[in-house]
């Protein structure tokens, strides 16, 4: 029926506000939003690169140099291996082309040699809550006493996989320094990462940005004075102040560090086995596990930050001498902050060097041109759209161009809210919504025609042809939908524009040529109680 109870209508009413509201913030200049009520959206839709212009930058990991990297760490851990007690002699120690080889020169002491060698496979978990384990190198007995490391598949893959997830949180560290409004830093394929900032115009300062090394200590807390004392007064020599990346207190630190992320080899997510607490666990190369013997050994009960970026990221207490050359820090962690600070901690430097293979400047111009066009081809559709409505359907066509106007309201208030990216195949995505809106209500108002001549009543023509076409209107947008979320999955970059825009364009024309434009007609027809229909 046509009656529409009262918490019905509030929602439709709350839910087309709630659009205008969101969308409104886009009709002014950022410099008028500041002076808005907080209670007030002042969130803008973001444009895509193609049409606020900016940099475009595709880097590829060179495997290569991450491999040589891996090999000459392979070498110091075999050599450590060996030179512990008792000493196990060796020559022929180094690379050789895609492998390290060592030969032990007595025969008598190679099943201990493999078993020591057997402990630098370095085994990779496959996920953050255990499971199947892979280790990254293989390791063949080539007789003679030769032995041979070389990756294995499923090793080299997932740690290239974790090569990229750190990139990409390095850039995006970098890049947020150049105040560029929502930076996209996405992997593309499997050693790829596309890197677009709109409103950037100079590829050279993003790839200046992008090419800096994140800086990450290690340093002693001190203790001589608490840090207010010591912003009140002034910080011993060879100290300074830090601030911590979360809680923003100071931390009163030895000036020199201790240790440096050139030295950190590994951090990864673990549970404490008493506990079952995220936990952090962090590995140091050969040169660095020595000196971290050195020092927590030295300073046992006292605490040592870890700053990255001039802000200290975490400061934990050295319980006892570590002397593995790897460490965990615990605390009050969820197991996405664990992530974090692991990602954090692998994030100090780039892990392998990223070659520039495609680079790009869209100037402002352009984008600015295909905004206009996008515009024009916008406004001659909606207007052709509204005059066919009126002209073929009356009274009936005006209420379809208001629930149009909702609609296309709703699409913009959703995508600012979201913060997604509006491109130029994500407006071409919201003129296709908009011909879909007005098939919906096509359909809608010939099946009430249809009703019409089969001698129904206005009310009982105009109930049935909603109910009846309600079918049809959901194939056709469940079907563009399943086609939508392909396109999403699937696709990158322009494509994933247009999908985003159709998937919401999609819900908005449901609520819109269905709910909302039924219940126009049906306010309508309250107050008018027409005895026929002028559709």
């Amino acid at each position: 029926m046509l009656y529409f109870a009262r918490w019905k209508i509030t929602l439709i009413l709350l839910v087309v506000l709630a659009g205008v509201l969101a969308t409104l913030p886009n009709f002014f200049s950022k410099s008028t939003l500041e002076s808005w009520p907080d209670f007030m959206p002042k969130r803008q839709i973001v444009l895509g690169l193609d049409l606020q212009g900016g940099a475009y930058l595709l880097y590829e990991v060179d495997s290569e140099d991450y491999k040589q990297q891996q090999f000459r760490q392979l070498v110091g851990n075999v050599r450590q291996a060996l030179r512990e007690n008792p000493r196990i002699g060796y020559t022929g120690l180094g690379i050789q082309g895609d492998s390290v080889q060592v030969r032990i020169r007595d025969a008598a002491k190679i099943d201990e040699a493999r078993a020591r060698l057997n402990e630098q496979l370095n085994p990779l978990n496959t996920g953050v809550f255990g499971g199947q384990t892979v280790n990254e190198f293989q390791l063949d007995d080539q007789g003679d006493g030769l032995f041979r490391f070389t990756f294995t598949d499923d090793g080299l893959q997932q740690r290239l996989a974790k090569v990229v997830e750190q990139s990409i949180e390095v850039i995006r560290r970098r890049v947020d320094e150049l105040g560029t409004t929502e930076p996209s830093i996405q992997r593309q394929g499997t050693d790829r990462i596309l890197v677009e900032a709109p409103g950037e115009s100079d590829p050279q300062r993003l790839k200046d940005i992008i090419g800096q090394t994140a800086q990450l200590t290690f340093h002693l807390v001190d203790d001589s004075m608490s840090p207010s004392q010591a912003l009140q007064s002034r910080p011993p020599a060879g100290t300074m102040i830090v601030y911590g990346v979360e809680d923003q207190l100071p931390y009163l630190l030895d000036e020199t560090p201790l240790l440096t992320g050139e030295e950190l080899q590994d951090a990864s997510v673990a549970f404490d086995q008493q506990t079952n607490e995220p936990v952090v666990n962090f590995r140091f190369n050969t040169a660095g596990a020595r000196k971290f013997a050195d020092v927590t050994r030295q300073n046992v009960n006292r605490p040592f930050a870890i700053v990255l970026d001039n802000e200290v990221i975490s400061a934990p207490v050295i319980r006892e001498p570590i002397t593995g050359g790897s460490g965990q820090i615990s605390g009050s962690f969820t197991v996405e902050g664990a992530d974090n600070l692991a990602v954090l901690l692998r994030a100090g430097a780039l892990p392998a060097k990223l070659n520039v293979i495609e680079e790009r400047s869209v100037g402002p111009g352009l984008g600015a041109d295909s905004i206009e066009s996008g515009k024009i081809a916008s406004y001659v559709g909606a207007a052709a759209v509204v005059i066919f409505m009126i002209l073929t359907y009356g009274v009936f066509g005006v209420m379809s161009n208001v629930a149009l106007i909702a609609n296309v309201t709703l699409i913009f208030g959703v995508l600012t809210t979201l913060q997604a990216t509006l491109t130029l195949p994500g407006i071409a995505g919201i003129v296709l919504t908009v011909g879909m809106a007005v098939d919906a209500n096509v359909l809608i108002y010939e099946r009430i025609r249809e009703e019409m001549r089969a001698g129904r009543s206005a009310v009982s023509a105009i109930d049935a042809g909603y109910q009846r076409a309600m079918g049809t209107i959901l194939d056709a947008n469940i079907t563009t939908l399943v086609a939508a979320l392909i396109l999403f999955f699937i696709g990158s970059g322009p494509v994933k524009g247009f999908a985003v825009t159709l998937m919401v364009g999609i819900f908005t024309t449901v609520f819109s040529a269905v709910t909302f434009s039924r219940f126009l007609v049906s306010t309508w027809y309250r107050r008018k109680r027409p005895s026929t229909l002028p559709i």
